[in-house]
């Protein structure tokens, strides 16, 4: 007698059968109630303001102009010491892990 290989073993078909049963019987919020659920939520966050709250911080940063022994990789505009200089050309300079 000839076997069907592809066809299901007999417990895989059950346990598919009992885990879909399973899930049809779960109690799962119908789409309406997370509608609402997502409606009201929006209207508390940012007070109806688009993109949240209004921070009225102002922030304040020390600029320090690069120093003379350093210098700034044409590739990753990173601010480098003059010590990792993989190659110049003309007055680009590429540092080490660019160069890489």
């Amino acid at each position: 007698m000839a076997t069907d290989y592809d066809e299901l073993r007999s417990d895989v078909k059950e346990s598919q059968q009992t885990s879909l049963q399973a899930l049809k019987s779960a109690s799962a919020p119908d789409a309406r109630s997370v509608v609402l659920e997502l409606d009201e939520a929006d209207g508390l966050d940012g007070a109806g303001v688009p993109g949240g709250e209004f921070i009225a911080e102002e922030l304040t940063v020390q600029v320090i102009p690069q120093a003379d022994d350093e210098f700034t990789c044409q590739s990753c505009f990173m601010v480098r010491h003059r010590s990792q200089i993989a190659r110049q050309k003309g007055s680009h300079a590429y540092c080490t892990d660019c160069d890489g």
